[in-house]
């Protein structure tokens, strides 16, 4: 069982606070707010997003990589986090 279900409360806790500080970042640029307003609400959503990655990164490693996991599949496991992180840090 995929450990984003173990946490899935908390998972979606976050989702929507990402997803009202979006709506918050639409609405700034529609009440064409000051560029420093934008810019802070930019930040809260990266932030936001990057604590989002960092908790399923962390259950991952701690599901997928752990040493209770055979060889082979620990293998193909990194390389799946490897090509995702990839390409979240371009």
């Amino acid at each position: 069982m995929a450990h984003t279900i173990h946490t899935k409360k908390q998972l979606l806790t976050r989702v929507r606070r990402i997803k009202g500080q979006a709506e918050a970042l639409e609405k700034a640029l529609n009440d064409e707010k000051e560029c420093s307003a934008v810019l802070q609400q930019i930040a809260a959503v990266r932030g936001a997003v990057n604590g989002l990655m960092n908790e399923v990164i962390e259950g991952y490693i701690r599901e997928h990589l752990g040493a209770n996991v055979p060889e082979e599949q620990r293998s193909e496991d990194m390389e799946k986090l490897i090509k995702v992180l990839h390409s979240y840090l371009k």
